[in-house]
C-alpha cells in the first residue's frame, strides 16, 4: 500500500460541491498537479536530448533531399502515435475509465498476454541504454570544454588529448545524489532547468551554423549526401545512412515514458486533451529545432558534419560560446537522464515491495532532517539500488565509448515496437476498428513501414559498432 493510500484511509477527505476529493484523485492517490507545460518540460527534456548534436551528420548521410523529408516523416509518425498512446492512459471511460500508471500497465490492460513481457523487457533494456548513452554524451561534451580551451590556448593543431574517464565518474556521482528524488512527481523543477538548457545549446549549435554559413558566403553539402568514392564506399553509403535513420528515431524517441508523463496531469479537463497538446507543442518545437540545426550544421560543413555539432570540433571560436554551450549540454543530460530512469526505478521498486511487503529494508522511510526544508525520506532500498544502478550504467559507458553507434542502436531497438507497434495495436483494441477495415489497413501499412525502417537503422548501427571496435581502446572515448 503507498503512503496516499494509508493517508487517504487514516483522514477524512473534504469534497468539493461536485462530490470530488480536494485532496485526492479518483484512484486515492494525491491530487496530480501536472499541467500542458510540465508535460511539455518532460517532453522537450526528453526528446531534445543528445540527439540533435547528430542531426547534422545523419543530414550529411542521407542529402538535402532526404535528409530534411526524414526528419518530417518522423516528427509526423511521432506524434500521431503519441496522439494514439494518449488515448491509452484510461482503459474503458477516457475520462473515469480505470488508469494505466505506465507504459506496461496500459500494454496489459489493451492487449495482455505474451506481448506485455515483450513490452517491459523493451522499454526498460531501451531506458537503461538511454542511460549508458547520456553518461557518453555528457563525458563527451566534459571533455569538449577541456580540449577547447587546450586549442585556444596552443592552436587548432595541437593534440589536446583527454581521457574521458575522469568525466564519466563525475556525471555518475552527480546521478547517484539526483538518483534519490523519490518519484517523477518531484523532478518537475528539474525538468524546466533541463528543458532550458536543451534550448542554449541548440540555439548556440544553429547559431554557429548559420554563422559559418553567413561567413564563408557558400552553402555545403549534396542532393544525395555524402560522397562515394571520395569520402566513403557505396557499401559504407548504405550502412551510414541505415545508421542516420537510428540516429532521428532516437532524437524523436520518447513515447517510451509519455504514459508516466501523463500520469502526472492533473484533471479535468482530460487527461488525453492536456497529452495531446502538450505533445502537439513539443514536437512541433523539436521540429523546428532539429531542421535548423540539421540543416544550417549540414550546410557549414556539408560531407565534413561531425557526427557531435558541438564536440566534434568544426566550430573552434568563440571557445566561450562552445564552452557554454557543452556546460549546458551537461546540465540537461543530468535532468534528461532523470526523467528516462524514474519510470525504471519505479518499476523496480513496486516490483520489489510487491515480493517482499513485509520488509523494512524495501518499505521503511528515515526522515533525514534538513535545515529550512522539511525532511527528506531516505529509503534505504532506493538508495543502495539506484546507486548500484548508476555505477553500473558509468561502467558500461566507459568500455562502450561510441556515441553515434549507441544512439543508433537504442532508436533503431526502440523505435518500432515502443513508438508504433504498441501504440497502434493497442488503438485499434480500444477503438474496436475492425480488421481488414481502411482504417485498420493504414494502420497496419504505417507499422510494416516503421518495422523496416528500424531494421535498417539497426544493422548500420551495429556495423558502425563493427567499424569501431578495429580501433576500440577501452576506458577511452574517442577524441
Amino acid at each position: 500500500m503507498t503512503m496516499a493510500d494509508k493517508a487517504h484511509q487514516a483522514f477524512d477527505v473534504s469534497v468539493n460541491v461536485y462530490g470530488e476529493s480536494k485532496c485526492f484523485d479518483d484512484d486515492g492517490r494525491l491530487k496530480r498537479t501536472g499541467s500542458v507545460w510540465t508535460a511539455s518540460a518532460h517532453i522537450i527534456t526528453a526528446v531534445i536530448g543528445s540527439g540533435v548534436l547528430s542531426l547534422a551528420w545523419a543530414t550529411a548521410q542521407l542529402g538535402w533531399v532526404a535528409g530534411p523529408t526524414v526528419l518530417l516523416l518522423f516528427s509526423f509518425v511521432t506524434y500521431y502515435t503519441s496522439a494514439l498512446l494518449s488515448d491509452c492512459y484510461r482503459t474503458g471511460d477516457p475520462v473515469s475509465g480505470k488508469r494505466n500508471y505506465t507504459y506496461m500497465d496500459a500494454v496489459r490492460s489493451n492487449l495482455g498476454g505474451f506481448q506485455v513481457k515483450i513490452c517491459g523487457v523493451i522499454q526498460y533494456v531501451n531506458l537503461f541504454g538511454v542511460a549508458i548513452g547520456y553518461t557518453i554524451a555528457s563525458s563527451i561534451s566534459m571533455v569538449a570544454v577541456k580540449r577547447s580551451d587546450c586549442f585556444h590556448k596552443h592552436g587548432h593543431h595541437a593534440t589536446c588529448n583527454v581521457s574521458s574517464t575522469p568525466y564519466m565518474i563525475m556525471f555518475g556521482v552527480i546521478e547517484i545524489i539526483f538518483s534519490q528524488i523519490p518519484d517523477f512527481d518531484q523532478i518537475s523543477w528539474l525538468s524546466i532547468v533541463a528543458a532550458v538548457m536543451s534550448f542554449t545549446y541548440s540555439t548556440i549549435g544553429l547559431g554557429l551554423g548559420v554563422a559559418q554559413v553567413a561567413e564563408t558566403g557558400k552553402i555545403e553539402g549534396s542532393l544525395t549526401g555524402i560522397s562515394i568514392g571520395t569520402e566513403v564506399t557505396e557499401m559504407q553509403k548504405i550502412w551510414r545512412s541505415f545508421q542516420a535513420l537510428g540516429a532521428i528515431a532516437f532524437a524523436y524517441s520518447y513515447s517510451l515514458i509519455l504514459i508516466e508523463i501523463q500520469d502526472t496531469l492533473k484533471s479535468p479537463p482530460k487527461e488525453a486533451k492536456t497529452m495531446r497538446k502538450a505533445t502537439l507543442i513539443s514536437v512541433a518545437v523539436t521540429t523546428v529545432f532539429y531542421m535548423l540545426c540539421g540543416c544550417f550544421g549540414y550546410a557549414a560543413f556539408g560531407d565534413q558534419s561531425p557526427g557531435n555539432l558541438l564536440t566534434g570540433f568544426g566550430f573552434y571560436n568563440p571557445y566561450w560560446l562552445l564552452d557554454i554551450a557543452n556546460v549546458a549540454i551537461v546540465v540537461h543530460l543530468v535532468g534528461a537522464y532523470q526523467v528516462y530512469c524514474q519510470p525504471l526505478f519505479a518499476f523496480v521498486e513496486k516490483t520489489a515491495a510487491n515480493w517482499y511487503p513485509d520488509s523494512k529494508i524495501i518499505t521503511k522511510e528515515i526522515d533525514v532532517p534538513i535545515p529550512g526544508w522539511k525532511p527528506f525520506k531516505l529509503n534505504l532500498f532506493r538508495l543502495v539500488w539506484r546507486t548500484i544502478f548508476v555505477i553500473t550504467t558509468t561502467v558500461i559507458s566507459m568500455l562502450m565509448p561510441f556515441f553515434n553507434d549507441v544512439v543508433g542502436i537504442l532508436g533503431a531497438f526502440g523505435f518500432w515496437p515502443l513508438t508504433v507497434y504498441f501504440p497502434v495495436e493497442m488503438y485499434i483494441v480500444q477503438k474496436k476498428i475492425p480488421k481488414w477495415s481502411g482504417r485498420w489497413i493504414c494502420l497496419q501499412v504505417l507499422s510494416g513501414a516503421c518495422l523496416v525502417i528500424s531494421i535498417a537503422a539497426a544493422a548500420g548501427s551495429f556495423a558502425g559498432v563493427v567499424s569501431d571496435l578495429q580501433v576500440y581502446r577501452p576506458f577511452k572515448t574517442p577524441n
